[in-house]
């Protein structure tokens, strides 16, 4: 098939750091190539891919200081996405409710994977005006909000397990991974740390907006012994840093439509201890991946029954389930899935290797042996 990934540009394709869309868009899009489909990827220009590249600004945009307005570029890539359309087989979107009524202007069939959260309020107005568009959550849990949208399929993110290396013992030090903010609640695993006293390393960053939040909240509570901030840290670090941890903090005090850094911590084998919020009790398998309950108090009592836990089975979970293969083979079956619905001659077990680099008309065509389809009205 001809897939066109719509990437965010705030980061490169994959991220040097931080960076949870732009990672999970990587390993599906080598993934996709791998398998033999021909895949553009609209990212920022120093992405790395195996794809067809279509930069849409030269540097991404996060560590780019010369960015004033990133919804220019936001635009500016839609725009070069949807003038290429007819180029395409499927449109895989990756950038949220933007290109919603763009994928109305084109005969070429779009998706969405939504990737944030989906209870804010203003959400309703702008799914509600385009609740025909084709979407993917990321998680069960993720949908609540809009349940009543046109959901395709829960997609699990995934990721290239080639850097994850499983570490076979505990370590010593819970490890904390991410972003500092108020939902990601390093507050509550601070506490678990103080109450336990095992050491809590975190390897995070600061975004400007929760710099302040940093400052007052979390800074005094560092005091380099029981507690000690790290910093952001990049991919060929995570390893070294999760692998010999005794457990993965994950005390998160919002909906997480997923939450990465669990599966990157199960991936080395370190076991998870998180609290029981949005996507959470879909991704620990609880009492042996990890330990899911509603309080930190719960969690830091049963935080002694971490050497209980099977390592192994941490990473055999990971590779089961949150594999870069096991998410491209959900994508592949809901591509299937919108190109079935926007033309319901073609099939998608009969899209064969000859016929993946037709356009679906084309491909319908052949299948049935009739004349040129006309696709439904906009």
């Amino acid at each position: 098939m001809r897939i066109a990934q719509i990437a965010p540009v705030a980061e490169r394709v994959p991220p040097r750091l931080y960076g949870g869309t732009e990672r999970v868009v990587s390993a599906l899009t080598e993934e996709l190539v791998r398998r033999g489909h021909e895949v553009t990827i609209f990212a920022s220009g120093d992405s790395c891919t195996a794809a067809t590249l279509a930069a849409v600004i030269p540097r991404a945009l996060r560590l780019n200081p010369a960015v004033a307005d990133s919804y220019v570029y936001t635009m500016l890539e839609l725009g070069m996405v949807f003038e290429r359309a007819r180029e395409f087989d499927i449109i895989h979107n990756h950038q949220d409710y933007f290109a919603l009524p763009f994928a109305r202007l084109v005969e070429t069939p779009v998706v969405t994977t939504l990737h944030g959260r989906l209870d804010l309020p203003d959400l309703p107005a702008i799914m509600g005006a385009y609740r025909d568009a084709p979407l993917i959550s990321i998680s069960n849990s993720q949908r609540r909000p809009l349940s009543w949208a046109h959901w395709v399929a829960t997609v699990y993110n995934g990721m290239d397990l080639t850097p994850y290396i499983e570490h076979p013992a505990c370590g010593e030090y819970f490890a904390f991974i991410g972003r500092i903010s108020p939902e990601k609640n390093i507050e509550g695993a601070i506490a678990i740390a103080q109450r336990t006293g095992i050491p809590l390393r975190i390897a995070a960053k600061v975004d400007k907006v929760d710099q302040a939040y940093y400052e007052a909240n979390v800074k005094p509570l560092i005091d380099g012994k029981l507690v000690e901030f790290i910093g952001e840290i990049g991919e060929h670090e995570k390893c070294a840093f999760l692998g010999p941890a005794y457990a993965l903090l994950f005390p998160i005090d919002w909906p997480e439509p997923f939450g990465l850094a669990m599966i990157e911590a199960m991936a080395c084998g370190t076991p998870v201890l998180a609290l029981r919020r949005g996507s959470v009790p879909e991704v620990i398998a609880d009492g042996e991946t990890g330990f899911v309950r509603d309080t930190l108090d719960e969690l830091a009592a049963v935080a002694t029954r971490i050497p209980t836990l099977d390592r192994h089975r941490c990473r055999l979970w990971v590779e089961t389930r949150f594999s870069a293969a096991a998410m491209a083979d959900a994508y592949e079956a809901a591509y299937g899935a919108v190109l079935a619905e926007r033309w319901p001659m073609v099939e998608a077990e009969l899209l064969t290797p000859s016929l993946a680099s037709s356009s679906p008309i084309v491909a319908a065509e052949l299948l049935a042996g009739s004349s040129m389809l006309e696709g439904p009205a906009d």
